[in-house]
């Protein structure tokens, strides 16, 4: 399955998710209060999952938002990722490539403390000085444009958990079987169109997939809270 981009990797996202959805999330004849507690939350992980996440947003009737997550990469390796850190959260470590690469935590302090100050700036500039989103008791959609080793997800699933959201589903068009196995318990549903096992990267499935910037992602937003999908208030 190749997807031409993530918008339309989106959209037939939505339609599943839409599908696992239980029966009650989107019930009439609630008060306004109700409502405002029932309606799902969909945090897409920055920059690619936000505009995977704004069709699924718009198809379930969601609150759109961003959860920011950071990955810690190797030392000369900044591309293999071996650990990630969510907002405000302690950081995950991949234990098994630590002791592969014969690193320790500490090892990686200043990488941990550059990636939370540049977390910091995406998440002021992404929500303009809102809080993040209150996720307690929601049915929450986490969703990315793919997962490879699973760490960003990882990261953000323990942060969001540790808030106590009513249901935590995480959703991505494509996915390696063994990113699944790792992230099965961090949600209580992992949704995904594609376990490919020749898998290799998320980059593969995608006719285009193009680097984002935060001026794409701003844009993004802006057209999901125009178009009713808006983000939690404080």
């Amino acid at each position: 399955m190749i997807f031409q981009d993530r918008a339309e990797a989106g959209r037939a996202l939505a339609e599943e998710v839409a599908r696992r959805l239980p029966p009650d999330v989107l019930a009439t004849g609630a008060t306004m209060l109700d409502a405002e507690a029932r309606r799902p939350l969909v945090l897409a992980l920055p920059r690619g999952g936000v505009p995977v996440a704004a069709p699924v947003a718009k198809r379930i009737g969601g609150d759109l938002d961003v959860v920011i997550v950071r990955k810690i990469g190797a030392p000369r390796q900044p591309e293999f990722g071996i650990g990630a850190i969510a907002e405000d959260g302690s950081p995950v470590f991949d234990e098994t490539a630590l002791r592969y690469l014969g690193l320790t935590e500490a090892d990686l302090a200043m990488t941990v403390e550059a990636e939370r100050a540049e977390l910091s700036r995406r998440a002021h500039r992404y929500r303009a000085g809102r809080p993040p989103p209150d996720v307690t008791d929601r049915v929450v959609v986490v969703v990315d444009d793919g997962l490879a080793t699973g760490v960003t997800a990882h990261a953000a699933l323990r942060w969001l958990r540790g808030q106590r959201p009513g249901l935590l589903i995480l959703a991505v068009p494509v996915c390696s079987p063994q990113a699944v196995d790792v992230l099965r318990d961090d949600a209580d549903a992992i949704v995904y169109l594609s376990a490919p096992e020749d898998f290799s990267a998320v980059g593969r499935w995608y006719a285009n997939f193009n680097q984002l910037t935060d001026a794409d992602v701003d844009a993004t937003l802006a057209r999901g809270r125009g178009g009713g999908i808006r983000p939690r208030s404080a």
